[in-house]
């Protein structure tokens, strides 16, 4: 993923939701490492194949034993787990927490279409087998309220695992960049994204900034009026043509669009 230093500094409050102070600095396209534990609701959503698991989405804790993430990154056929606490995947530092997945435990947007990405409502609920521990390293993530939109070039940031280019490797060091908000307005020109993008998604980012296959299901943060973090999207889809291309910003599932489905989903389950 195209990254931008962000100098962050958390605080330590194990009971805050989206508490981090950030300074923006840095270059972005092949730019620098996260913070480490700067985000610290970022996920690893990891699938279980010939007995080991492997990177394949990011996710954000919302709740000690819920993490949010995109639909077309589960699959039923597949074993999971969730990484928390995680920066270097590389290296065991310390804070990381290993939860298994049951099988039961996932939960996919009923009107997700695997086949239609454009269609919308990519978005899945995964319950852990057991609840965080929270801390210095692990939080939960503030949610927007219901119907929130953001304005167009709202400084927004992505934070994943994802390849640091089209087809390119994925980074052991969680990665971070700037992608400012692109308006519904101008995202679905015709020349832009057209009738691929809907209004329960937001766009940002642009052709040198962007997200990339890995960071899918991964976190939209955004800043909010009080000096929080909120988690307006989940990573959701890029161009065919490339990671970073030229009209074709990162598209996100806008999460304000679901608060009704994921306090149901959570409530009933």
């Amino acid at each position: 993923m195209p990254r931008l230093l962000i100098s962050l500094l958390c605080l330590a409050l194990a009971t805050g939701y989206g508490r981090c102070f950030y300074n923006p600095s840095g270059r972005v396209v092949n730019g620098e490492d996260a913070v480490p534990y700067s985000w610290p609701w970022q996920v690893s959503l990891q699938y279980e194949k010939e007995g080991a698991f492997h990177h394949t989405c990011g996710g954000t804790l919302i709740a000690p034993d819920w993490v949010l993430t995109a639909g077309h990154c589960i699959s039923s056929l597949l074993t999971y787990q969730v990484v928390l606490g995680e920066y270097d995947r590389a290296v065991e530092e310390g804070p990381e927490q290993v939860i298994p997945v049951n099988p039961e435990g996932l939960f996919v947007h009923p009107e997700w279409n695997d086949k239609c990405v454009a269609c919308g409502n990519d978005i899945a609920l995964v319950k852990l087998s057991r609840s965080a521990q929270l801390g210095e390293e692990v939080q939960l993530a503030r949610l927007p309220p219901a119907g929130d939109i953001l304005p167009n070039g709202e400084p927004c940031y992505i934070s994943g695992w994802g390849r640091l280019s089209t087809k390119g490797p994925l980074p052991d060091k969680l990665q971070q960049a700037l992608l400012p908000v692109v308006d519904y307005a101008h995202c679905s020109r015709l020349d832009w994204w057209g009738f691929s993008v809907k209004k329960t998604m937001v766009c940002a980012g642009g052709d040198i900034r962007s997200g990339c296959n890995g960071d899918s299901g991964g976190p939209l943060n955004c800043p909010a009026e009080d000096g929080t973090w909120e988690v307006h999207g989940v990573t959701s889809f890029v161009s065919a043509f490339g990671c970073n291309t030229k009209k074709k910003p990162t598209v996100f599932t806008r999460v304000s669009a679901f608060n009704k489905w994921i306090e149901e989903t959570i409530a009933n389950n």
